[in-house]
């Protein structure tokens, strides 16, 4: 069966599943009934009924309500395969030097575009994946320029408080491969595997040519890249034996297309440290647990205050590190070690505190939550070091080529 069509027209699919003839195998499958009725898989929208402009125009209710049905008809009997993987010559790449200057290149060309740049990777390599198109959103056009320019200060900065003109502060890698995922199908049919596998080799050559420690990279990756940067640090790793320093996840996604058998999420293990940020969790994004820390402003949501849909739901968790890279507002989001946002509301929790974003303790381990403003600033500033009168524990953890405009 075409997987495509299969998530297109959900009744074909429905039918397929329960036509299945071996009985073993389809109770090990979860049934469709456990989590949709019959008129809701009979009413259940199209993959085109959920593209980035629909889901803008659609409340905030109904484009979770819409992207939870089709996750879970994606889900049944596994039928929904991963089927595109952009190649590397398709996917822009652009370079940003601290000061402010870019390089646009492509994924295959990165090594040698870097190579050529003085100074590049003698300071922190921050990898910036992005995971939803910016041509087709402002929404996501607005949240990505504000990371680019967020990483500019801070650079500048750096380079204002001891660096010499010639020396470079860091560098912003910017892998666009939201450009490549131009459409809901190629969204939802991303084989993560492979693309993270492409991006793997390419860093690799950037490390070897460009003799790049590869304890100085930072990835950090949005939405469904989030997955590909889990990809990205598994091939890492089996190539060369080494880790990446730490990925952030940006509200990342759920997966619709899996293979069997087959782990395609990011999760702990995948770098020294991960963390992530879930502003759309039970939205565009997933309550999963993906890192060592897990942080859900507001509690577990369709989304965070000030969000009219899921698109810009997601986008938030892009806009809060955004805000905590500025110079002087590392500290802006202090979050609460937690077990659900009730005992958080509480004010009865003695868990660990520590900042979200860029400034995150990377030690810390377990689920967090804070509360955040509906506008920017967003973060409440309200001292991470300040405890309750009780010990603090810690909790194990358990349960086409893009221009510089695009940003600008």
């Amino acid at each position: 069966m075409n997987p495509l069509k299969a998530l297109c027209v959900v009744a074909i699919l429905a039918t397929s599943v329960l036509a299945v003839p071996n009985h073993h195998q389809h109770t090990l499958q979860r049934k469709p009934t456990q989590w949709l009725s019959t008129n809701q898989l009979s009413e259940a929208p199209s993959v085109e009924d959920v593209s980035i402009q629909n889901l803008e125009s659609m409340s905030l209710e109904e484009g979770a309500r819409a992207l939870q049905t089709i996750y879970h008809v994606s889900q049944i009997n596994n039928d929904l395969k991963p089927s595109f993987t952009p190649s590397a010559n398709q996917i822009p790449v652009t370079i940003v030097k601290s000061n402010g200057q870019h390089v646009s290149t492509t994924l295959d060309k990165l090594a040698n575009t870097a190579n050529q740049m003085p100074y590049f990777g003698k300071q922190e390599i921050t990898v910036f994946i992005t995971g939803l198109p910016s041509q087709k959103s402002e929404t996501v056009k607005k949240a990505n320029h504000k990371l680019v320019e967020a990483y500019i200060e801070r650079f500048n900065y750096q380079n204002s408080k001891g660096h010499d003109e010639a020396s470079n502060a860091g560098n912003l890698v910017i892998i666009d491969l939201g450009d490549q995922l131009s459409s809901s199908k190629r969204y939802m049919m991303l084989d993560i595997r492979e693309t993270g596998t492409k991006i793997a080799h390419e860093l690799i050559k950037m490390i070897e040519k460009c003799r790049v420690p590869h304890d100085t990279i930072h990835i950090v990756a949005q939405n469904i890249a989030a997955h590909v940067a889990g990809a990205c640090g598994k091939e890492f790793e089996r190539q060369t034996g080494k880790q990446f320093r730490r990925i952030t996840a940006l509200d990342p996604s759920r997966v619709y297309a899996k293979e069997s058998q087959c782990l395609l999420s990011l999760a702990r293990g995948d770098a020294e440290f991960i963390d992530a940020i879930h502003t759309s969790a039970w939205g565009m994004g997933t309550p999963a647990r993906v890192g060592d820390v897990d942080i859900f402003p507001n509690g577990p949501s369709k989304g965070v205050p000030g969000c009219d849909n899921v698109v810009e739901a997601s986008m938030r968790a892009t806009h809060y590190f955004a805000e905590s890279v500025r110079p002087g507002q590392e500290h802006n989001f202090p979050a609460e070690e937690t077990n659900s946002y009730e005992e958080f509301k509480s004010h009865n929790n003695c868990g660990k505190r520590v900042y979200m974003g860029l400034a995150i303790d990377k030690d810390a381990e377990g689920d967090y939550m804070l509360e955040v403003n509906e506008k920017s600033p967003f973060g409440k500033r309200t001292p991470a070091h300040q405890q309750r009168n009780c010990q603090s524990t810690h909790k194990s953890y358990t349960t086409s080529s893009s221009s510089w405009s695009q940003y600008d």
